[in-house]
């Protein structure tokens, strides 16, 4: 439901995008366009693959953080201490909000650039970032739900159940799943809506 309002509210803003910049028509023939297209089809891949190393490097962090309480806190592996969870807490926030600046930047700043270089090729970009983000965030959402319920469904006792080399698999694409549906699906739907109100905003100053 999420992915397919994003996809109804980005085509409105597109609509409106296209009255407020006079932009007539999109002709696929005009070298302009046909980049924009391109580009605009491959940021929602750029940005879930900056998204997904983000979760990756706050993995890392709090991987290491965790070692480091059971290594100096005593008692806390047989559970006779407390852990800091604070920390933990700390690492993941900070990670959330420092990790995600630079995707942030590319989805406000390349339809900014974009616009004062043609109208028109603003108007492709926001075609193929809305069909190709519209696509990928709903593959994600699926893969991702797809392979968490497998794992699930082995540890209830098929194909082996836990232990077995197949859930040993079932973990290892569970380990892609989580941010697949949980990170970069999502955020899909952020950078669509969030690229096309840019545009919008700058439409009275391209036109």
């Amino acid at each position: 439901f999420a992915i397919g309002s994003a996809a109804l509210t980005a085509l409105a803003l597109f609509a409106a995008f296209r009255i407020q910049a006079g932009v007539e028509t999109l002709d696929l023939t005009k070298p302009s366009i046909m980049a924009g297209l391109f580009i605009g089809g491959m940021l929602p891949y750029l940005f879930s693959a900056m998204a997904m190393k983000a979760v990756g490097s706050a993995a890392k962090d709090m991987i290491v953080e965790v070692r480091r309480q059971f290594k100096e806190i005593p008692g806390l592996l047989e559970g006779k201490a407390k852990a800091d969870y604070a920390k933990c807490v700390d690492i993941s926030t900070t990670a959330a909000i420092k990790k995600m600046v630079a995707p942030s930047l590319m989805a406000i700043i390349v339809p900014v650039v974009f616009g004062f270089i043609s109208k028109e090729a603003l108007g492709g970009l926001l075609a193929g970032v809305t069909v190709s983000g519209v696509l990928l965030a709903v593959f994600q959402a699926n893969a991702g739900g797809a392979w968490d319920n497998a794992k699930k469904w082995i540890e209830e006792g098929n194909l082996g159940g836990k232990g077995s080399e197949p859930h040993k698999a079932a973990v290892i694409g569970d380990t892609v799943g989580d941010p697949f549906k949980d990170t970069s699906g999502p955020s899909l739907n952020i950078l669509i809506k969030l690229m096309s109100v840019v545009a919008l905003v700058i439409a009275p100053l391209i036109k």
